[in-house]
């Protein structure tokens, strides 16, 4: 009898859930794997196949995270997905996003979800995460002299904490039979505006902040001119544009229904991350 521990490959396992995750699974009784292309237990590059089935050696279950900013990457996916069924994985849950369905459809996103459905040999489960909080915190959305600028039309988004995907990736990843096949769209418990956001940053970090909601192509096009590649425009354009015409996340109960417990409050999230906005941070 195989008295091993269960091992998981954690695709972007330095990342925002995926280094959370790895945590959790090793508390219940599951070896995490992380992988990235540096600083992880296990090198892993996207675009050097030669790293992937050193990485795969031995392991029954994935995290998917998929290339980031890029729009055509399904092929590329489905081929490391076919050597790891060959590997032995039986379960993948996929990191998607919100509204996966909708994408924009040159992206490699619906292609990739599809690709799980149609294989028989392993069971999948989908996480389709809303806007993360942690974006406000790490960089990906700055607080620049004191503002938020991002374009939203005054539109909502129902913001998750990186934590809460990782407490569901981690259930389905410990008993993948009873989450084949599910789609869990992640959210925080509370559609908020940017101005709601920027009140709550500044009463947890005690300075001013403010929302500037600025137009969305000339965001679009900074973002490219600081090095966000052109062909991702696409995805900027339609992520914003979800937020900006109300097609944006709204709270669902997913997170409580998979893990028992409450998703987040973006109240909650900040008072934990409040350094990251005090001066002294800067």
């Amino acid at each position: 009898m195989n008295n091993e521990a269960p091992t998981a490959l954690i695709l972007g396992g330095t990342g925002r859930s995926g280094s959370l995750l790895a945590d959790g699974l090793a508390q219940r009784g599951i070896t995490p794997r992380t992988a990235a292309r540096r600083g992880a237990d296990v090198r892993f590059d996207w675009d050097d196949p030669a790293t992937h089935a050193d990485a795969l050696a031995g392991v029954d279950r994935l995290y998917l995270v998929t290339p980031t900013l890029r729009l055509s990457y399904a092929d590329q996916v489905a081929a490391f997905l076919d050597l790891a069924e060959a590997a032995g994985v039986r379960h993948v849950t996929h990191l998607s996003v919100y509204n996966a369905d909708q994408a924009p459809a040159q992206a490699g996103i619906a292609a990739v979800e599809a690709d799980l459905a149609a294989r028989h040999g392993i069971t999948h489960s989908i996480l389709r995460p809303a806007w993360v909080m942690q974006n406000f915190a790490d960089g990906h959305i700055p607080l620049m002299d004191g503002a938020i600028t991002t374009p939203s039309g005054g539109g909502r988004e129902a913001f998750v904490d990186a934590a809460d995907i990782a407490a569901v990736a981690a259930e389905t990843l410990l008993d993948p039979a009873a989450h084949a096949g599910a789609v869990y769209p992640l959210t925080g418990p509370q559609a908020l505006t940017f101005d709601e956001v920027a009140d709550t940053i500044a009463f947890v970090s005690g300075r001013p902040v403010f929302y500037n909601d600025i137009e969305q192509e000339t965001w679009i096009n900074g973002a490219v001119a600081a090095g966000v590649p052109a062909d991702y425009a696409v995805m900027l354009r339609w992520l914003t544009g979800a937020v900006i015409t109300g097609n944006g996340a709204t709270p669902t109960g997913d997170t409580e229904k998979v893990t028992g417990k409450p998703a987040t409050t973006f109240r909650e999230f900040a008072e934990r991350h409040a350094h990251a906005w005090t001066p002294e941070a800067k």
